[in-house]
């Protein structure tokens, strides 16, 4: 198990970008798939994006595809979701995953970091 740490969000404008970043601690994150969550007010937690451990493959939520990215760099022990044209509707917290299966196995994710805010005017 690892321990994830997500940093980066704060208050943008719509049409806005923002990169969060998901830093975990020890030497085993590359066997780890990665995932990206998001709960906002009222709402249940929903998956976002998540990236296959070698960083080669990728999914994302019909609600943010175009508009993220999930880039992973394993020297570094961080996962990245890069947020482009940022819509109110992406206010939430951003939760970021640890699984040790695949990354569409939803059941996999059960490592997992503190959440971060984003926050969306119009």
């Amino acid at each position: 198990q690892v321990q994830l740490v997500e940093s980066g969000g704060g208050l943008v404008q719509a049409g806005g970008s923002l990169k969060l970043s998901c830093a975990a601690s020890g030497r085993t994150f590359s066997t780890y798939a990665m995932g990206w969550f998001r709960q906002a007010p009222g709402k249940v937690r929903e998956f976002v994006a998540a990236i296959s451990r070698s960083g080669g493959t990728t999914i994302s939520a019909d609600s943010v595809k175009g508009r993220f990215t999930i880039p992973r760099d394993n020297a570094k022990n961080t996962v990245y979701l890069q947020m482009n044209s940022l819509k109110p509707k992406d206010t939430a917290v951003y939760y970021c995953a640890a699984s040790r299966y695949t990354m569409a196995t939803t059941k996999g994710y059960n490592c997992w970091g503190q959440g971060t805010q984003v926050n969306v005017s119009s």
